[in-house]
C-alpha cells in the first residue's frame, strides 16, 4: 500500500512540475482590447459575471479565443509582461468559454469527466482549446506556465475558476504595460475582501487558496508576512489561522 501511495505521489509530482511546451517560435503579442471590452460589458466591478451576456456575444468571445490560439507567446522575443498578461487572459477567457459552452451549470465542478481523478483527470485537464496548434488545458496554463515560469504568487488573485470563492474576475483585461499594477490591485482587493477572507489582528479565517498554494506565498517569509503586504489590518505574527470553506457555486 505504501508503495502505491509513493508511486501515485511521484506521478502527481511529475504532472505538476513538468515543463510546458505551449507557445510559439515567433509571433507578435496580440491585442487584448476585444476581451477588455467584453469584460467591461459583462463583469461587474465586484466580479459578478453575466454568462448570458457572454453567450449573446459568443462570436466576439470565440474570435478572441481564436486570436489567443493563433498567437501564442514566444518566450525568446516577448517581454515577460507580455507573456504574463497573455497567459492570465488566456486562462480567464477559456474558462468563460468553458462555462458558456456548457451553460447553464451550477458549478464548474459539474463539468468534471465521468471518471474524475483529483490532480490528474478533472475539468481543468480537459483539452478543449489549442495554443499554438497544440491541444491545451487550464491546468497546464496555471501550474506549468504561470506558477512554474513566473514565480509570481499574485497570479492566484488574477486567474478565475468561475466560482464564488475564487478571487473575483477583474472586469478588464490584463495588459503588459500595467500588469504589475493590476496584480497589486487584485491582491489588495482579494486579501481585504470580507466575503472571502476574515482578518483581524489576532485571528484570521482565510481562503483555502492560501493553504493549497502555501508554498507559493512563503518563499520569502511566513504566510502572515505575505498577507501583511496587502492587508489593511496589521496581522500579529502569532495570529490564529484557519481556512474558510470553499464555495464552488458559479460566480454569476
Amino acid at each position: 500500500m505504501k508503495s502505491i501511495v509513493f508511486i501515485l505521489g511521484l506521478l502527481l509530482f511529475n504532472f505538476s512540475c513538468g515543463a510546458s511546451n505551449l507557445g510559439a517560435e515567433a509571433t507578435k503579442a496580440p491585442s487584448h482590447q476585444g476581451f477588455d471590452a467584453l469584460l467591461r460589458k459583462h463583469v461587474s466591478p465586484s466580479g459578478v459575471v453575466d454568462y448570458k451576456g457572454f453567450i449573446e456575444d459568443k462570436a466576439k468571445l470565440d474570435d478572441y479565443c481564436d486570436l489567443l490560439s493563433k498567437n501564442a507567446p514566444d518566450r525568446k522575443t516577448w517581454k515577460k509582461e507580455e507573456q504574463l498578461a497573455y497567459w492570465i487572459n488566456a486562462y480567464n477567457a477559456f474558462t468563460i468559454k468553458l462555462i458558456t459552452d456548457n451553460y447553464p451549470v451550477e458549478s464548474i465542478q459539474d463539468l468534471h469527466p465521468k471518471i474524475k481523478i483529483p490532480l490528474v483527470n478533472t475539468v481543468w485537464h480537459i483539452k478543449f482549446f489549442k495554443i499554438g496548434g497544440q491541444d491545451a488545458n487550464l491546468d497546464e496554463i496555471e501550474h506549468k506556465v504561470l506558477r512554474k515560469e513566473f514565480d509570481e504568487p499574485r497570479i492566484h488573485f488574477a486567474i478565475n475558476c468561475a466560482s464564488f470563492s475564487c478571487p473575483p474576475l477583474l472586469n478588464e483585461a490584463f495588459a503588459a504595460e500595467k500588469v504589475d499594477a493590476q496584480l497589486d490591485k487584485v491582491a489588495k482587493s482579494f486579501v481585504n475582501d470580507p466575503k472571502r477572507n476574515k482578518i483581524s489582528a489576532d485571528k484570521i479565517e482565510i481562503s483555502k487558496i492560501f493553504s493549497w498554494f502555501k508554498g507559493d506565498f512563503t518563499k520569502n517569509g511566513s504566510l502572515i508576512d505575505y498577507l501583511n503586504k496587502y492587508s489593511k489590518v496589521k496581522i500579529n505574527p502569532k495570529a490564529k489561522v484557519s481556512h474558510l470553506d470553499y464555495d464552488w457555486s458559479l460566480n454569476e
